[in-house]
């Protein structure tokens, strides 16, 4: 856990240090610098990689972005949470836009303006080939494996009083999960749960819709220049095919 980071830490610093000081340079945070500025990166991270039991690789996964085509007075603040972003970006909250998979309510048009529909999502079940779940009608009691804040939270807690309800925060832990066992099935989009079958072989999709969302994201009520700029950029990126690819590209 920490202990075990912390450890690792500082093995990279000593390395770090040792190789640094051969150039002349003492300072332990100019010599993290200097070692992670250096044109072989794939080379320095094998020298750390030498001495740690700890696996990092080499590749990384660039920053999630989106961008206006437009500008603002100000410095952009973006703040990560878990669960539903409506009471961030509502009328009493800091926020002026939640961009993630927000279904559009009723009750949260009263709190907050939503974009245009850039996503419909087919919630789908996940069993195991061997399952002996075969339907939909089958899952009321089961333990059922969701993502922390998402609409399947939400629609498991209404409508499923006699499941137990594992929440997780990314979907691999929810996969492993069914894999080792410890849940019977899983509740998520389709687009998503396509490509996690497509990548485990033991498991399969049932045949029927659980439900169907349809996503937006949330600007602050009465901000209808920052509505209109993010519509735009929506139309655009639902029109170049954007939208299918990010959500494939960053579900895990």
């Amino acid at each position: 856990g920490n202990e075990e980071a912390m450890l690792y830490n500082a093995g990279l610093t000593e390395k770090a240090m040792e190789n640094a000081a051969r150039k002349g340079v003492v300072n332990s945070t100019d010599a993290i610098n200097n070692a992670y500025a250096t044109a072989n990166q794939e080379a320095t991270l094998a020298i750390f990689e030498a001495n740690s039991n700890i696996s990092r690789g080499v590749s990384y996964t660039k920053p999630r972005t989106i961008t206006l085509d437009t500008k603002y007075e100000g410095v952009v603040s973006i703040d990560v949470w878990s669960g539903c972003a409506i009471n961030v970006v509502s009328k009493s909250g800091k926020s002026d836009i939640g961009a993630a998979g927000m279904s559009i309510t009723k009750e949260r048009l009263e709190e907050v303006d939503f974009s245009v529909e850039y996503a419909v999502s087919n919630q789908v079940v996940i069993v195991p080939m061997d399952s002996k779940i075969t339907s939909i009608d089958q899952i009321s009691n089961q333990r059922i494996a969701v993502q922390l804040g998402t609409v399947a939270d939400s629609y498991v807690n209404e409508n499923y009083k006699d499941a137990t309800v594992i929440r997780q925060k990314k979907y691999l832990s929810m996969v492993e999960d069914l894999k080792a066992g410890k849940v019977d099935l899983i509740i998520m989009d389709l687009l998503p749960a396509s490509e996690i079958v497509k990548s485990n072989d033991g498991l399969k999709i049932l045949d029927e819709y659980l439900f169907t969302d349809k996503y937006g994201m949330a600007i602050k009520k009465g901000n209808k220049e920052l509505l209109d700029k993010v519509n735009d950029v929506l139309t655009r990126l639902m029109s170049e095919g954007k939208i299918e690819e990010y959500t494939i590209k960053h579900t895990q």
